[in-house]
């Protein structure tokens, strides 16, 4: 086979197979040129022969190219010139074959050269962004002359313009054209295009040779001859032209304006499809961090602003605060700010009452939320808006004392929302000059304070409020603000209800004299004029933006240039706001971090100074400490033995109820001297001393047991190496659970049955109750006789021995009631058996005998004196009779009558007896069983609403300890969060 370019030739079906350019095609070999055919001839025997894919019998030879290109010398002998001939020709047929190879190579080249050249520009094409969206920052004038201009007519005549330019006398004045050209650079870099007037105008500005760039820009546009140019001048002023082509310049700035505005809220819709994506790619990421950065740093002003440190470790980190005088409209530019009505309104009245720090951040959902609660706010829904301002309004009343009016407790709230910008501002109380009817006092002073504390921070940037409706002569809060930043450095002032102040102002050069900072002598990084709707209530945030652009798009303030583009509306003043914030953190933060650090140092060696053995527990730590130590307390209550629980109840019942069953039912009864009538009145008296007094006592005295037993248990768990950190706490604790705990009414029901059937049974059923019922008699009254016999003796005075020994007289009373008792013992030993009364003959003879010693004596003093030594008399024969009825048993038990064993005072004081055994036996059943529970449950309620009110948790642990362990805690957490925030932060650059 043989190759001739890409041809080749195969012997056994006598075809030449052609593959040039990708075609194949078959050839027969008799077609072939002759000398061809001799040379496929010549080397089929010596080639090796090998099958081609497209025929078994074909043999593959070596490729005419590959063969040497050196000529081959002539053969020795006659006969070699035949062959020498034969060999120079097959030389010159393979250089052509090479030849026509080099053809082939540079027709191919060129041909995938261009297709390759091509389809790559077709790719780098497509890489380029698409710019048609941008075709409105060249002005149309433009695109209209481009289309005008002929490229090729204006190559033809450059030859002729330069023939022209011989002949000209002179050459143009090339500085009027500079002059020209500064001007209509001046005009271009506002920003603004012009239109077919602002073509007009271009073209006036170069065919005026003789006239200033700002003359020449004014004018109309000029004709060939100076007559029509004259002509066109007369028509119309020069300040007519002007007026036009400003109007022109600021329609079409608004246009542009419009533009952004669209492009702005389509980039605002992609951040927030963006958010709401679940993937975590790296522009999420991003947008995740820089939501999250605000909050980082929001959570540490929060915490700041409860801390408080002996060390003066000052709260230097930026905020933005806004003030201004009430009124003024601070509220409203906030609101712009955070794109929703979130604060409650009034009309004229004070409706911030207290700091509220708003955290703005940008997420998926317009949403609010407080600090301290887990609910959120949609703010697109108007039933969230008006709950929202609800809520705000009703804390901020809680937040303001009794008798005050505003409070400097700061109220927490963070929002969220597509496109806003973060930042962290603090809207305060608006200040005042005269404080009005129903306000505190001192109203005007404490806003005074609330502004400057928060104003004195040298990194807080200061945001004054002007109300721009009023005579700026009467602000209060620029002396204020100048105070606190004279040089300005950090405050940027906002004039309010600019449409206002258009309308009712004859001079509007007062609003850019405000807005320049010479009106006021304060000073200020920037001036901004705000509208903030037209005052209703009801109005949406977009329809405010509306107006507020429709104002500003059609005053002249902006058209005639007393204000600047980039100084009005509150979308530029919430972009100007937040560059600075975060300029401001950036700038102070690490220094904040490091002077808590240096704070933490200072508390960690004090803390190890004084307190090296002792951990560091803040007061909630302390506190639930407190709490454990208190609970297992209350369950030592159940530890109490039953025996030791009737023993208390029944001594303590006796002690209450002793002086109503002596007197008033057992002394009654007894000095009748009659059985019938004694038990009589004992039932009818113990009937009703069991249906009104009875339970009562026995549950007052249940309930003062437990209280005893209960701080028992505290007092000697103290003394096992207890913190008396928690002696304030504990019987704050025990005094609330004792006050809140009631006893069950029930139980007293079925108490008052178990008491009316124990007083009801009369049967001794064996010796020893009745001789522990006579014991207890004889107790109870050798007590009451002792008792009786101080009380006489404190009547009397001292007998003769006291006088004598101790040197103690008689008072003139007491010689007196000591005469009475002489001569009232002597009527007792006449008649042993007389009754509990004296009658009035009786006492007549006693005062006249007295009398006849020379002693004056009232009768009321006889009977009283009477009362004790006849109480006496009786005590002293009820204790003889006692005796006797030591064997009365036997006659009790048959019911034998004998007047002298007629018991029935033991039988009374058995049932007393077997009455006190049987409450105790109840109430200590009742108190085991239901009351100690309830009573742990009451201290857990206690600790539980303890634990809730900080205020009362610091004032029951108290101590230089607890505050050095809470600020330790504060600092670190502080520094904690500080430095988070600062490594997030130089993540974000």
């Amino acid at each position: 086979m043989l190759r001739v370019g890409r041809a080749v030739a195969c012997v056994a079906c006598n075809n030449l197979v052609s593959k040039n350019m990708g075609v194949r095609f078959r050839m027969p070999l008799q077609k072939l040129h002759p000398l061809s055919r001799a040379i496929h001839h010549r080397y089929n025997a010596s080639a090796n022969a090998q099958r081609p894919p497209h025929c078994s019998a074909a043999r593959h030879f070596t490729s005419m190219s590959r063969l040497p290109m050196r000529s081959p010398k002539p053969p020795p002998g006659g006969h070699g010139g035949w062959r020498y001939q034969q060999h120079r020709n097959f030389w010159m047929l393979r250089l052509a074959s090479r030849l026509l190879k080099l053809r082939y190579i540079v027709l191919g080249s060129a041909v995938g050269g261009g297709y390759t050249a091509k389809k790559t520009y077709e790719e780098w094409k497509d890489m380029l962004p698409d710019m048609s969206a941008y075709n409105w920052v060249i002005p149309d004038f433009v695109w209209e002359l481009s289309d005008q201009i002929d490229l090729d007519k204006l190559t033809k005549i450059l030859p002729e313009l330069e023939e022209i330019a011989k002949l000209l006398p002179e050459l143009p004045d090339f500085d009027k054209i500079g002059e020209n050209f500064t001007f209509l650079k001046s005009i271009l870099s506002t920003g603004v295009s012009v239109g077919s007037e602002g073509a007009s105008g271009l073209r006036l500005l170069l065919e005026a040779p003789g006239d200033t760039p700002v003359k020449a820009a004014t004018e109309a546009p000029v004709t060939a001859t100076p007559e029509a140019s004259d002509k066109q001048f007369k028509k119309s002023s020069d300040k007519e032209k002007v007026d036009q082509l400003q109007e022109e310049l600021l329609r079409t700035q608004m246009k542009y304006q419009r533009m952004l505005e669209r492009l702005e809220k389509e980039n605002k819709d992609l951040r927030k499809v963006v958010l709401q994506k679940d993937e975590k790619g790296i522009h999420q990421r991003k947008i995740k961090v820089c939501k999250s950065l605000i909050d980082m740093y929001s959570e540490v002003l929060d915490i700041l602003s409860d801390f408080d440190s002996n060390y003066n470790t000052q709260d230097h980190l930026p905020r933005v605060v806004v003030v201004g005088d009430q009124s003024a409209g601070k509220t409203s530019v906030l609101e712009m700010i955070a794109q929703a009505r979130i604060f409650p309104r009034g009309s004229g009245e004070m409706m911030t009452r207290s700091p509220v720090k708003v955290t703005l951040s940008e997420g998926p959902h317009h949403v609010a939320m407080f600090k301290d609660s887990s609910r959120e706010f949609d703010l697109g829904k108007e039933e969230d808006l008006a709950a929202l301002r609800h809520e705000i309004e009703l804390r901020m009343r809680k937040s303001v004392k009794e008798g005050q009016t505003v409070s400097p407790e700061t109220i927490s709230l963070s929002v969220k929302g597509p496109g806003i910008q973060r930042m962290v501002l603090v809207d305060l109380p608006g200040v005042i000059s005269t404080v009005t009817a129903g306000m505190a006092a001192d109203t005007k002073e404490t806003i005074f304070s609330i502004s400057k504390n928060y104003m004195q921070n040298p990194n807080a940037i200061i945001l004054c409020i002007q109300d721009g409706s009023v005579d700026a002569e009467r602000s209060i809060v620029t002396d204020l603000v100048s105070q606190m930043d004279p040089q300005g450095k950090r405050t940027i002032f906002v004039l309010t209800k600019v449409d206002l102040a258009e309308k009712n102002l004859a001079s509007p050069n007062r609003i850019q004299q405000i807005v320049e900072g010479k009106l006021f002598p304060m000073k200020a990084l920037g001036y901004f004029a705000v509208v903030t709707g037209k005052g209703s209530a009801g109005e949406s945030i977009d329809s405010i933006k509306d107006y507020e652009e429709d104002f500003f798009q059609n005053s002249r303030l902006l058209r005639d240039g007393m204000l600047k583009a980039h100084q009005v509306t509150t979308k530029n003043l919430s972009l100007a706001v937040s560059d600075c914030f975060w300029k401001m953190v950036r700038e102070s933060v690490e220094q904040q971090a490091d002077a808590f650090k240096a704070s933490r140092f200072n508390l960690e060696t004090e803390w190890k100074n004084n307190y090296p053995r002792l951990r560091e527990l803040d007061r909630n730590e302390l506190f639930e400490k407190a709490k454990n130590e208190i609970l297992d307390e209350v369950i030592s209550l159940s530890q109490v033995t039953p025996k030791h629980w009737e023993a208390i109840l029944q001594k303590k019942l006796w002690e209450r109820v002793s002086t109503h069953v002596i007197e008033n039912i057992y002394l009654p009864a007894a000095q009748t001297m009659n059985s019938g009538t004694f038990n009589t009145t004992v039932d009818i008296k113990l009937k009703q001393w069991t249906d009104k007094q009875l339970p009562h006592k026995a549950l007052e005295v249940a309930w003062e047991t437990l209280q005893e037993e209960f701080a028992r248990f505290m007092a000697e768990y103290k003394g096992k190496d207890q913190d008396d950190i928690f002696d304030k706490l504990k019987e704050a604790v025990k005094d609330e659970s004792i006050k809140r705990h009631k006893w069950n009414e029930r139980a007293m029901d079925s108490l008052r049955v178990i008491q009316h059937n124990a007083l009801e049974d009369r049967s001794i059923t064996d010796k020893p109750q009745w001789d522990a019922a006579i014991q207890f008699m004889e107790e109870t009254l050798q007590a009451r006789l002792k008792d009786t016999d101080s009380v006489i003796n404190d009547m009397v005075g001292p007998d003769w021995k006291q006088r004598w020994m101790s040197w103690k007289n008689r008072s003139p009373e007491q010689h007196t009631r000591n005469e009475t008792r002489n001569e009232l013992e002597r009527l007792l030993k006449l008649h042993e058996d007389h009754t509990a009364y004296l009658a009035n003959d009786e006492v007549t003879t006693v005062r006249k005998n007295l009398e006849g010693r020379g002693v004056e004596v009232d009768p009321a003093l006889i009977k009283d004196t009477w009362h004790q030594l006849y109480r006496r008399h009786f005590l002293q024969k009820a204790l003889q009779h006692c005796n006797l009825c030591r064997r009365g048993f036997y006659y009790y038990q048959r019911h034998f009558v004998d007047s002298e064993l007629e018991c029935n005072d033991v039988v009374l004081f058995w049932r007393i007896q077997r009455m006190l055994l049987i409450t105790a036996n109840t109430l200590r059943q009742q108190l085991t069983n239901t009351e100690v529970r309830r009573l742990e449950k009451n201290v857990k309620e206690v600790l539980e609403d303890f634990g809730e009110d900080n205020e009362r948790k610091v004032h029951l642990i108290t101590g230089r300890r607890v505050q050095l362990a809470e600020d330790l805690k504060k600092v670190r957490e502080i520094q904690e969060k500080l430095e988070a925030f600062i490594e997030a932060l130089h993540k974000e650059k």
